[in-house]
């Protein structure tokens, strides 16, 4: 080998370029690594918890203890609703003159108010009656109230509608009363509303306000308008009413 060629001695170790450790640490948390609960947290998300389910299960037992009651009780009593009946209505006067739309009627009504209960009370506080003629008020009565005993009815429940009131009839209502006056047979609408209580041993219940509805077919009974009674003597039919929900 020529002594241009030879390679220089290493007479000691070498050093290359420093090797340096990277200095980025990765920010936050790792994901995934789950960094635990707070205690605080954890401990009222406990309580929430319990406390929600005990409610639950509180109102659950009530609902229960309810239920059981109230069919022990109605096995007990049976409840079945009033009865009610228009058992007569006499109509002398239901006059609409053609010049001022003005009504003139004279109408008696009876009717039974039945409590079909054998463990049950009613009290009637409050009775209101409104004369209804296609769907128009002509007019209104209140009666005084009573109490019906266990299986026991009030058959002598009667008001008369007397007097005058303007009822203003469409084209096609005016022809249904045109044809009710020459049949002779009127169809009037009672709505009744009531305020009642039963009364269970000694204990009464809160008010109940039901609605009525009683739908009738009234013969013209002659009186002081000259009207005469249909020849093939129609007569009233004893009508039940209906609950109006």
């Amino acid at each position: 080998m020529s002594p241009s060629t030879a390679q220089p001695q290493l007479n000691g170790a070498f050093y290359g370029p420093p090797v340096t450790k990277s200095s980025h640490r990765p920010s936050g948390r790792r994901r995934g690594g789950g960094g635990g609960c707070n205690p605080l947290t954890c401990l009222f998300s406990c309580i929430c918890s319990c406390i929600f389910n005990l409610i639950f299960q509180i109102l659950i037992t009530i609902a229960i203890f309810v239920a059981i009651v109230g069919l022990i009780l109605y096995f007990i009593f049976r409840p079945n609703v009033p009865k009610f009946h228009v058992d007569d209505v006499t109509m002398t006067k239901f006059t609409l003159s053609p010049t001022n739309n003005t009504l003139y009627y004279n109408v008696g009504v009876n009717m039974t108010f039945r409590n079909p209960n054998k463990r049950l009370g009613v009290y009637y506080d409050f009775i209101e009656v409104n004369g209804m003629y296609h769907g128009q008020r002509f007019d209104t009565k209140e009666i005084d109230g009573f109490y019906l005993g266990h299986k026991k009815e009030n058959n002598n429940v009667g008001f008369v509608f007397k007097g005058e009131k303007l009822v203003v009839l469409n084209g096609d209502e005016k022809v249904k009363y045109d044809d009710e006056s020459n049949d002779g047979v009127y169809k009037i609408d009672l709505k009744l509303k009531l305020k009642i209580r039963f009364k269970v041993w000694w204990l009464k219940t809160g008010k109940f306000k039901p609605k009525l509805d009683c739908e009738l077919k009234v013969p013209f009974t002659g009186g002081d308008n000259g009207k005469k009674v249909k020849s093939d003597g129609v007569k009233f039919e004893r009508t039940k009413c209906d609950f109006d929900w």
